[in-house]
């Protein structure tokens, strides 16, 4: 009975596993419609986007990345911070050229920073540079950090002209660098004070005040009346940079 039991247990969880495999590589991928495509914007673009994450993780925290298109550029550049790829050893930082507002295995992206023009063209250098001195290329921790959004607060925080601030359930955001405990916020518009993401809180323009406890931010933000809630998001006025170029 004892091996019967156990045999059932195993074929459950193998089929659970088989199905979410399944999910996993069917889920919608198509694009929003939110970035233009590079024929249809001729100049440069840089864009800031998160959605939930895959699975049950979605439930609790957002997975982010940055692009950006060079003026007449024939394709996007994205990058972003890919989990699995530590575990044989890989760097995780993933570029690709994919249309930067498709969804994440089904789930919608929210836009938090879409500058074009000149003012793009301007900070596409700065951008680069913070990717390729991102600090942590080859770890990867899902709780409390680096992971993906760490690597985009960091390149937030190392790009100026970037007036913009990721949501409270970026998980990982607040993982400002170890023997770092002060620094800048992501908008530049503010201080920062984290103990390895699980314990601070930062002042800013854009960030209004946020504490963080044992990873989660609480906050008000103040420019863009909103409260700030693990989980949950913003509840209330919807996020932008508070200097638009």
């Amino acid at each position: 009975m004892k091996v019967k039991s156990l045999t059932i247990l195993a074929l459950f969880f193998l089929q659970s596993a088989t199905a979410l495999a399944d999910d996993w590589r069917t889920a919608d991928r198509s694009s929003v419609g939110i970035a233009p495509t590079p024929q249809e914007e001729p100049r440069a673009v840089v864009q800031i986007y998160s959605a939930r994450t895959y699975g049950w993780k979605g439930n609790l925290a957002v997975h982010s990345w940055i692009a950006f298109k060079e003026e007449n550029a024939k394709d996007w550049s994205v990058y972003e911070v890919i989990g699995y790829y530590a575990n044989p050893g890989l760097p995780v930082i993933r570029k690709t050229h994919r249309q930067p507002d498709q969804k994440w295995f089904g789930n919608d992206p929210t836009l938090h920073l879409d500058v074009r023009g000149d003012a793009a063209t301007e900070m596409i250098p700065s951008l680069v540079k913070s990717i390729e001195s991102y600090p942590y290329p080859d770890t990867y921790r899902i709780y409390p950090g680096p992971n993906s959004n760490t690597f985009v607060s960091y390149v937030m925080r190392n790009t100026p002209g970037i007036y913009t601030d990721l949501p409270p359930h970026a998980v990982g955001k607040d993982w400002i660098g170890t023997g770092q405990p002060v620094g800048i916020t992501e908008s530049g518009t503010g201080v920062q004070f984290s103990i390895f993401g699980m314990l601070g809180a930062s002042v800013g323009l854009a960030e209004g005040i946020e504490v963080n406890l044992l990873g989660m931010s609480f906050g008000i933000d103040f420019a863009r009346p909103a409260l700030k809630l693990p989980f949950v998001g913003r509840l209330g006025m919807s996020d932008k940079p508070v200097f638009n170029k």
